[in-house]
């Protein structure tokens, strides 16, 4: 979308990052298929098959409501504030229509994040590009691009609300791999690989939230003990409105 503006295609019509969004929705399952088709330990076919349909669901229901979102921004929209709480929702007749949005929102934000982010949960927990155990000593050269990795899995956790979720599997990851290593295993580079990734993903959320711990409109938006902010969130409250 920096590339290709969302102002360059019609509003009633996909746009060049919806058309990436669908093809992401269609590959990203195949590959996770064919990624779990080479582990030695794995689940069930049929769970397998149910998480697959679930993250591409959830995924679906994601792309809908992420498309008209970014449109909506556009005409005013406002992330920070709550749906009834955004002046153009406001002014909407009759009043039950707002409801419709509330409802659109929660499909989006609530039931499409978790259907999608489950699949990555039990993924991450079960797949083969986790828990990548070898005997002895290995290298670790791909701890330099973990950095790198890191900041998608940062937006990822951040703008889709599932620290939850990251947080358990990281817990997960980390019970695993100490059990593991009692039996004299390490984690290969591509284990090294991701365990850094989401090391430094947790580092990374810990200073977003910590850079936006005071803020009062947000904390509005993002009640309750476990507050993470999204960046888009963050984009129209204090970025947009500068230009």
């Amino acid at each position: 979308q920096i590339v290709l503006p969302l102002e360059w295609f019609p509003l009633n019509k996909p746009s060049a990052g919806d058309y990436f969004h669908m093809a992401y929705n269609i590959i990203t399952p195949f590959l996770l298929l064919k990624l779990i088709e080479r582990s030695p330990k794995t689940l069930p076919h049929s769970a397998v098959y149910l998480c697959i349909i679930t993250f591409v669901m959830g995924a679906s229901i994601h792309l809908v409501g992420d498309s008209i979102n970014h449109r909506l921004i556009l005409s005013g929209y406002q992330l920070h504030l709550s749906v009834r709480d955004n002046p153009i929702i406001k002014s909407l007749k009759p009043e039950s229509l707002i409801d419709s949005f509330e409802l659109l929102y929660y499909y989006d934000e609530n039931l499409g994040h978790s259907m999608w982010c489950l699949m990555w949960y039990v993924y991450f927990k079960t797949g083969p590009c986790v828990f990548h155990l070898t005997k002895g000593c290995c290298s670790s050269h791909r701890q330099r691009k973990a950095a790198p990795a890191a900041a998608p899995l940062w937006y990822l956790v951040t703008e889709g609300q599932i620290f939850i979720l990251y947080i358990f599997t990281f817990f997960a990851m980390m019970a695993t791999v100490m059990h593991q290593k009692r039996k004299g295993f390490v984690l290969d580079s591509n284990g090294l690989f991701l365990f850094y990734s989401f090391s430094i993903t947790l580092a990374l959320v810990a200073v977003w939230v910590a850079c936006l711990w005071s803020d009062q409109t947000l904390r509005k938006k993002y009640p309750g003990v476990i507050y993470v902010p999204e960046p888009w969130a963050f984009y129209t409250l204090h970025i947009q409105g500068q230009h």
